[in-house]
């Protein structure tokens, strides 16, 4: 069932889209599969590991609750950390990468929001699934041709920034925790973190968040999907975006999320209106963002 109040919202993000005049910020829940009963598919052997079990597996692998029987298994940074410190940094960066790119297909819902007009997209995502959806060929994708800018955790070169205005047939994805294919810019242990977030006090042009996207941030509308705030670490990034800007300056942000928690609904909407929640999930949301704008069903 889709609320009045969701629905609205969903309007209002299907006009900005419409014009390419949405920010995506794409997290790693639009590769979870779809919930029992959908039309859609997404077969377990295309998908991407979802967080817990990766973490599970470093954890199994690195032999963490024998050292550590008291702590979660589930807290991947932590995990990560110790499996680095045990078996090495290019272990850890080849089980990401067995993970994320062997046999792995873009879903439905990743495809669908590839062939939307969002000229500037930011992730969190190491993987390339949303850049082989973009160049897919016509007729069965979009052909867009993305300009790809990748976090680099030292700072001692210039952000990539885009060569003029986004547009929609080459859209600006900016990856700020790295990508799989550069190694020494992923960001997964706590201390990789740590190190991401003294970076983001760094001075344009050093800031991992190239002057495009700060522009934009003021400008334009953002559309969270894949994400739930109960993230700390989403939120710490999401504030420090906001660092020193009047609310009365930022356009809305819409977060999709079926299940937000309370207490983050309560303080991040009620009390500080820094987010409209759409309680849907993205099975729901993006087939239905999709009819709105094209006219069409979501391709399955």
């Amino acid at each position: 069932m889709v609320l009045p109040a969701d629905q609205a919202a969903i309007a209002e993000i299907a006009s900005k889209v419409s014009k390419g005049e949405c920010i995506l910020f794409l997290g790693a829940g639009v590769h979870y599969p779809p919930p029992e009963g959908s039309i859609y598919s997404y077969p377990e052997e295309q998908r991407l590991p979802l967080g817990r079990a990766f973490s599970q597996a470093l954890a199994d692998k690195s032999g963490f609750s024998e050292q550590f029987p008291k702590d979660s298994t589930g807290n991947l940074q932590r995990v990560a950390l110790y499996y680095e410190t045990k078996l090495g940094r290019n272990s850890l960066v080849n089980e990401i990468k067995n993970a994320v790119m062997y046999g792995k297909k873009a879903s439905p819902v990743v495809r669908a929001l590839a062939r939307l007009n969002f000229p500037l997209v930011i992730t969190t995502n190491y993987d390339q699934l949303f850049e082989d959806a973009l160049r897919m060929p016509k007729p069965l994708g979009p052909e867009k041709r993305p300009f790809v800018s990748v976090y680099n955790k030292d700072g001692n070169e210039p952000t990539k920034e885009y060569p003029g205005d986004p547009a929609a047939d080459q859209p600006f994805v900016v990856k700020i925790h790295g990508d799989v294919q550069s190694p020494e810019s992923m960001v997964i242990t706590d201390e990789d973190y740590i190190q991401f977030v003294l970076r983001m006090s760094d001075k344009i042009p050093y800031n991992p968040i190239p002057l495009t996207f700060s522009y934009f941030f003021t400008r334009r509308p953002t559309l969270f999907v894949g994400y739930s705030l109960m993230d700390y670490n989403l939120r710490l990034l999401f504030k420090t975006l906001r660092w020193k800007i009047d609310p009365s300056n930022i356009p809305d942000t819409y977060s999709v999320d079926l299940y937000p928690d309370p207490l983050i609904l309560d303080v991040w909407y009620n009390q500080r209106r820094y987010v409209r929640f759409i309680a849907q999930d993205v099975w729901t949301f993006v087939p239905n963002l999709y009819r709105m704008i094209t006219g069409e069903e979501m391709p399955q």
